[in-house]
């Protein structure tokens, strides 16, 4: 049977995590949330999000918005986590495929995910593959982002904050994806 789980450790001891499982369920500081620009949270992992969370979620997105107006690719919203077991929510808008330039979108909003996380002061965060659902971003192209961002960040902040960065993938067929390109990357056997 194949790994539901792997890890890999920094030289700084930051532990990147991938595991096949439930996003709601991370007892973790922020979990992400593949959102979109309005952080109307309607369909896949955003509707999962509030389901389990309550409408605290969609009435703080709701307020970020009228505040800030809409979340861009690279500057993420937060609002807390309701009755999720993590703290806060992160709203990473990633992109469609389609609108161009859609690799630097997702690796803005992966490595704004991860910025943000460090200005909460935050030690864990859980991230979605995003945008490889309804906004139908190549899983393989989306999974060497998500690799080459996550090793990025860590070469060039070796004191971040976060010590445990964690992909969680509900479905099989896109975390063995995920898990091919996170062995090939990390070169795990």
């Amino acid at each position: 049977m194949e790994p539901t789980q792997a890890s890999y450790f920094f030289s700084n001891r930051q532990t990147l995590e991938i595991i096949q499982g439930d996003l709601t369920e991370q007892k973790v500081d922020a979990i992400v949330n593949a959102a979109n620009s309005q952080l109307m949270h309607s369909g896949g992992v955003a509707a999962a999000i509030l389901r389990k969370g309550g409408e605290i979620i969609q009435t703080e997105s709701d307020a970020w918005v009228k505040a800030h107006g809409e979340v861009t690719h690279a500057k993420p919203a937060y609002t807390h986590a309701g009755r999720l077991p993590c703290k806060m929510v992160i709203h990473a808008v990633g992109p469609m495929w389609g609108s161009g330039d859609e690799e630097a979108k997702l690796t803005a909003a992966i490595r704004g995910s991860l910025e943000l996380a460090e200005q909460l002061e935050l030690t864990s965060i859980a991230l979605p593959p995003i945008s490889t659902g309804i906004f139908g971003f190549p899983k393989e192209k989306a999974a060497r982002v998500f690799m080459q961002t996550f090793q990025d960040y860590f070469d060039q902040k070796p004191k971040s904050s976060l010590n445990i960065v964690r992909m969680i993938i509900i479905d099989t067929a896109t975390f063995q994806i995920f898990l091919n390109q996170f062995q090939k990357t990390f070169k795990i056997q």
